[in-house]
């Protein structure tokens, strides 16, 4: 069974398995200062960034989080621990795991190549998108690794395959608006990189511990 970290009063570092973190539930949304921010960095970023810095950028986060990745063991890397919010990540999910961020991620991006493709055919897909939806569940394993560089790829692959992104139709984000392909396109980037950062602070805070400490919170 594995515990958790998290860090007390002063930054020290404990691990806890007794009471669990109370978070805000899924699709809570952000305060609405930070999403007024979030829109209008993410605007600024899609009239900005071409389709080949989109994919740069891409990029270059994506093989930031597989470095990330192959620095824990495969039980550190299903430790949830307990993490200061990242602007722009909902409350409900700064308590995940290596693993989970990246399954979280996988997911992300499947739906997204699956929505490129279909505003790309012209399809009108119903309804909107949903953070909720995409949320990891906590059983998940080191296999996740490959599946996320997969889904990547996809992603990757998808993007450079569709002739002209900036489609007719579009379907809605939940923060964003509706979006049109390439909309699609450049918030896989932002995303990524948000999501590093919160890889980043998983990973700082289980090299924080001390080894009694990471024994505990994936004994107990």
């Amino acid at each position: 069974m594995i515990g958790r970290l998290s860090a007390g009063r002063g930054g020290e570092m404990g691990s806890d398995t007794t009471v669990p973190p109370k978070l805000e539930s899924p699709e809570a949304g952000l305060l609405a200062l930070e999403l007024a921010l979030l829109q209008t960095l993410f605007r600024c970023a899609c009239a900005v960034i071409s389709l080949e810095g989109g994919l740069r950028w891409f990029k270059f986060e994506a093989r930031k989080i597989t470095v990330l990745a192959g620095s824990v063991s495969t039980e550190q890397g299903a430790l949830p621990v307990l993490i200061d919010r990242v602007v722009g990540i909902e409350d409900s999910s700064r308590y995940w795991s290596v693993w989970m961020t990246l399954e979280h991620l996988r997911i992300v991006h499947y739906g997204i190549t699956r929505t490129m493709e279909a505003l790309a055919a012209g399809i009108v897909l119903k309804g909107s998108a949903s953070t909720a939806a995409v949320k990891p569940g906590p059983d998940v394993t080191a296999e996740v690794v490959d599946e996320y560089e997969q889904s990547c790829d996809r992603l990757l692959a998808k993007a450079e395959e569709i002739t002209d992104l900036h489609t007719k139709v579009r379907y809605a984000h939940p923060w964003f608006g509706p979006l049109e392909a390439a909309g699609w396109h450049a918030l896989s980037a932002t995303h990524l990189g948000l999501h590093r950062v919160q890889i980043e602070r998983i990973v700082e805070q289980i090299r924080a511990a001390s080894p009694a400490e990471r024994a505990a919170a994936i004994g107990n």
